[in-house]
């Protein structure tokens, strides 16, 4: 069992983004409407209760020079690291930036629902957690996890396989009795596992766009996205 944490100092939003997407190559800066799909996360962060540092950890291979471009065009704090280690990427931004508790976002999210991120932040301050995620009730791409440095740091020296390095939460599921961890419950409408709005493929990308292009509001709830894709799919 982990010691948890007692205090809201020093949290830190960690955004890992890379332009060398297998599957959807330089998709973190192609135009979903009128931004750019890391736009959109920028946007919806905006709207976050919770005072938290914003770091985009990208890599440090020069195609990704365009993405620290982007972060300085926008005061958009930039962290480069590790390509493959994603883990070590993720412990090293957060010991840079002195976090004890770290959100972990990825950049193929652009419907990030932030009132369920408050909650989240909420759940895991309340009861003291090493580690909580609101991905399991919420859309793919919907939801997110936040964990402690503590946490981080164990996982970091302790995760030696493959799946540890690409994959920062891989560590603390398989051990899982190391860590006061829990999950979010999210209200009935928005409990969708089986719906996605993360952009992983073309045809992710061309659900986002539809979404953007035919929603009533710039800030589209989860609800909303969800009722999207029905159409989209009709």
């Amino acid at each position: 069992m982990g010691t948890g944490n007692d205090a809201r100092e020093n949290l830190g939003i960690i955004l890992q983004a890379r332009m060398g997407s297998s599957r959807l190559p330089g998709k973190i800066l192609k135009k979903i409407g009128n931004k750019p799909l890391l736009g959109h996360i920028f946007f919806r962060l905006a709207f976050l209760k919770h005072q938290a540092m914003v770091v985009l950890a990208t890599t440090s291979s020069p195609k990704d020079d365009v993405v620290e471009r982007y972060c300085r065009s926008k005061n958009i704090h930039c962290f480069r690291g590790n390509e493959e280690n994603v883990l070590e990427r993720y412990y090293f931004c957060a010991k840079e930036y002195g976090f004890g508790s770290i959100i972990r976002l990825t950049a193929d999210n652009p419907f990030l629902d932030i009132e369920e991120l408050d909650n989240l932040i909420e759940l895991y301050y309340r009861n003291g957690l090493d580690y909580a995620s609101s991905c399991r009730s919420l859309p793919v791409g919907a939801g997110a996890e936040i964990f402690t440095f503590d946490a981080l740091e164990k996982s970091y020296f302790n995760g030696k396989a493959a799946h540890h390095l690409e994959h920062v939460d891989e560590y603390i599921m398989e051990n899982i009795k190391q860590f006061h961890t829990d999950s979010l419950k999210v209200n009935g409408d928005k409990n969708r596992p089986d719906i996605r709005l993360t952009v992983d493929t073309e045809a992710d990308y061309e659900t986002a766009c539809f979404i953007v292009n035919n929603a009533l509001d710039e800030y589209i709830t989860t609800q909303d996205a969800i009722r999207l894709i029905s159409d989209f799919a009709a």
